[in-house]
């Protein structure tokens, strides 16, 4: 072993997996709407945060519209 490696001579390359780890936020969600997704999350046995995030990634691969209207 090396007192010291030049960083130069490494091979480095990138993360395959850096675009797949998961980034955490703060969102203010219904309360109805948690209530929702952890009854569902019961029945499937993943977490509810999961299966949110599974939700909205399906969302994003079928690239759904929302259909938004305002009172």
């Amino acid at each position: 072993m090396e007192k010291e490696y030049d960083i130069e001579k490494l091979n480095p390359r990138k993360n395959p997996y850096a675009k797949r780890v998961k980034k955490q936020i703060t969102i203010n969600i219904d309360g109805d709407t948690i209530d929702f997704f952890k009854a569902k999350s019961e029945k499937c046995g993943i977490p509810y945060q999961t299966l949110i995030n599974l939700y909205l990634s399906d969302c994003k691969e079928q690239n759904r519209e929302l259909e938004l209207k305002w009172n």
